[in-house]
């Protein structure tokens, strides 16, 4: 037998779990089953969620291009210093595990802030256009 704490709906009940050999027969339970008694509420440990990649903090003049919503750079439909027109599809992303095609706001020369596969936050900018 293994004993677990478990957490449910901020409340932590004290769990006990029989292991069973890999291949071995399923165990059929023949009593009911029991409630299993409270514990007293304790504190969860202060564990800091990993962040993501941040977005190289290029600096740039002009007018920045910022990402709609969190997500990852896939591909770059023009080159770093390019012309682009406004409507330009200029960045593809990976959001909600969808390919989102970013579009130039104006017409002007592309400056990349990300590199392929960066992660970035929503309003992060991902490239400026001057």
């Amino acid at each position: 037998m293994r004993n677990f704490n478990v957490t449910v709906d901020g409340k932590i009940y004290s769990v006990s779990v029989e292991e069973v050999a890999v291949g071995s027969a399923p165990v059929v339970a023949s009593a009911p089953v029991q409630t299993v008694a409270k514990v007293a509420p304790q504190p969860a440990p202060a564990v800091s969620a990993p962040k993501p990649a941040a977005a190289p903090a290029a600096k740039g003049e002009g007018t920045p291009v910022l990402a709609p919503m969190p997500g990852i750079v896939v591909d770059f439909k023009v080159s770093d210093g390019a012309s682009v027109k406004k409507d330009d599809n200029i960045i593809t992303i990976e959001a909600m595990k969808m390919e989102i095609q970013i579009s130039a706001e104006l017409d002007g020369v592309i400056k990349f802030a990300v590199t392929k596969g960066a992660s970035f936050n929503s309003g992060d900018v991902l490239a400026y256009i001057a």
